[in-house]
């Protein structure tokens, strides 16, 4: 089935320093690469130099220049999981911005979420995001995989201390996912489409 792996693109959402974005997408991309039918792109977003720079028709150098790694590493994606925490009951502005510098990238593609935060598990970060897509022509898949009280799910390696919930969600979010991604994939080469 290598012949057919999608790309599947995990974006970090989080740049914040101390941030657990990278515990938490580490171990799902970890799940992710377990598997035969995807390629993993791990997406750092604190390595994507756009800052605070807003979408315009004429970017800096150092924009252009951080767009021009960033943009083909999405327009290559077959399907996303977007890794997010919860800031004031929504997502990041940095994850924000890197979606606004975007658009044809997400068009008819699957986006799966994993979350985590404090007593909502980042689901209203979630829930945020899927207007946002909704948006971008993207689709996104129903299930995802939430960490509450995360600081205290992982153990000092990385992995969660009690694997088996969350892997179980995340091999049901890939599954979906990749669902999707090749549903979405016939159907574009039956059709193009048209936002």
């Amino acid at each position: 089935m290598s012949e057919q792996r999608l790309q599947l693109a995990v974006i970090i959402g989080s740049v914040r320093d101390g941030r657990f974005g990278p515990t938490v997408a580490n171990w799902f991309a970890g799940e992710a690469a377990g598997r035969d039918d995807v390629h993993v792109d791990l997406v750092d977003l604190a390595e994507v130099r756009i800052g605070a720079a807003a979408p315009t028709m004429s970017p800096p150098a150092e924009v252009l220049r951080a767009l021009g790694d960033l943009t083909p590493r999405l327009a290559a994606a077959d399907a996303f999981v977007v890794v997010t925490p919860e800031y004031n009951r929504s997502y990041p502005g940095a994850l924000k911005n890197a979606i606004d510098w975007h658009n044809a990238q997400f068009h008819a593609k699957p986006v799966g979420f994993v979350s985590y935060g404090g007593r909502s598990g980042g689901l209203r970060a979630v829930e945020h995001l899927r207007l946002v897509f909704a948006e971008l022509h993207a689709v996104t898949t129903r299930d995802t995989v939430s960490f509450h009280g995360t600081w205290d799910q992982f153990d000092g390696d990385g992995r969660p201390k009690d694997p088996q919930g969350p892997a179980s969600a995340a091999s049901a979010l890939l599954d979906q996912v990749t669902w999707w991604a090749r549903a979405l994939k016939d159907a574009k080469r039956a059709t193009p489409y048209r936002a």
